[in-house]
């Protein structure tokens, strides 16, 4: 079965979409991204005036990245795992915590390659929503291609949940 490859002017139209919604509701965004190493905050920052309505963005892959700057808990980690629902949970709300955002969205997965286990396999990923003062939204798709399919699917599912965070 091919993969889903969304394409730049996908990214583009929905990252615009997004930046109009936060800017009507004078909301801000924030990024805490691993699998897509800042591949969301990049599709944000492609939209002119994206700086009204986008905080900031951190990609954080290792456990002590996730830790330092998402105030993700060591046991966490320890007990699930960097994919997993209580990590992207934790990561979403520490992008909050730790911006001046309203609104924040969380990634982490296993793009590929490598990297995947019978439990996990390659393509897993865990997005999470939350809005400051609201109680975080978590879930995980299973997506399948390449690396960059796998990565640009992400983007794509990140910002499609936005829509429902935001609105």
């Amino acid at each position: 079965m091919p993969s889903s490859r969304p394409d730049d002017a996908t990214l583009h139209t929905l990252a615009e979409r997004i930046g109009a919604q936060l800017l009507a509701r004078g909301q801000t965004l924030a990024t805490a991204e691993s699998c897509t190493g800042g591949w969301i905050a990049k599709t944000i920052t492609d939209i002119p005036g994206c700086s009204a309505w986008f905080d900031c963005g951190m990609a954080a892959y290792s456990y002590e990245a996730k830790q330092a700057l998402l105030g993700v808990r060591p046991q966490t980690l320890e007990t699930h795992g960097a994919v997993s629902r209580e990590t992207v949970i934790e990561m979403v709300s520490g992008a909050l915590v730790n911006s001046g955002a309203g609104v924040a969205v969380a990634v982490t997965g296993i793009a590929g390659p490598g990297g995947g286990s019978p439990d996990k396999p390659v393509g897993t990923v865990w997005i999470g929503w939350k809005r400051r003062g609201g109680y975080a939204r978590a879930d995980v798709f299973h997506f399948d291609g390449d690396r960059d399919a796998v990565r640009r699917q992400t983007v794509v599912a990140a910002l499609q949940g936005l829509d429902a965070v935001i609105g």
